[in-house]
């Protein structure tokens, strides 16, 4: 997916992401279509292979989500090299993505698979460049005998939003309905948030 929708004065937000095998992909389309469900906000979903034709659009964003797999405990070399090029191409000219919001999603093979890792990383990532981070709001679920798989946030994340997609089935099946539906919460939280920041520096900025 690579546009932007053409509403005149929308907030925008962008969703940067690597995949390795699409089940990645399928969480990143989840948070653009949360972000979506929101009115007056638009998404921008690009996968990391073409970052370099939309810096532009990154500095014009009102947020950037990023999402990456977790590989050996860590997010995946194609997202950490996207993440070093901003440092020639979005901090050399100065903190481009300053008090931009930030958030992040992570996806792995194992339940836990040291995600956790990866969305410390990723807000690390957003600090270096000065964005305010937001979690996911929202309390672990499946963690008691009434809980279900098909909680929302189902593995306990509060960071950002993690999903688990078991190594023998393809993106047409994994990851689960319940970690794509936190995904789209993560989305329009974001979206929310972006809206109500974009409105109070508006009015921050108003001539008295």
């Amino acid at each position: 997916m690579d546009n932007i929708a053409a509403a005149n004065g929308s907030t925008r937000i962008a969703i940067v992401y690597h995949s390795g095998f699409g089940h990645t992909r399928r969480q990143a389309e989840a948070v653009g279509a949360g972000v979506r469900e929101v009115d007056g906000v638009d998404a921008l979903v690009l996968p990391v292979e073409i970052v370099e034709r939309h810096w532009d659009d990154l500095k014009a964003a009102q947020a950037i989500i990023f999402g990456a797999p977790t590989y050996m405990g860590a997010a995946s070399a194609p997202f950490k090299t996207f993440a070093e090029a901003t440092s020639r191409t979005v901090m050399a000219e100065g903190y481009l993505w300053k008090d931009k919001l930030a958030a992040g999603f992570t996806n792995s093979g194992a339940r836990s698979g040291d995600k956790l890792s990866t969305l410390i990383q990723l807000a690390l990532f957003a600090a270096q460049h000065g964005m305010h981070w937001i979690n996911l709001d929202l309390p672990p679920s499946n963690s008691s005998s009434t809980g279900s798989e098909a909680d929302l946030n189902r593995l306990g994340f509060w960071l950002g939003a993690g999903a688990q997609s078991n190594t023998d089935e393809g993106p047409d099946t994994a990851p689960p309905e319940s970690d794509l539906a936190t995904a789209r919460h993560l989305g329009k939280r974001v979206a929310k948030a972006a809206l109500q920041f974009a409105r109070g520096r508006d009015a921050v900025l108003a001539p008295a």
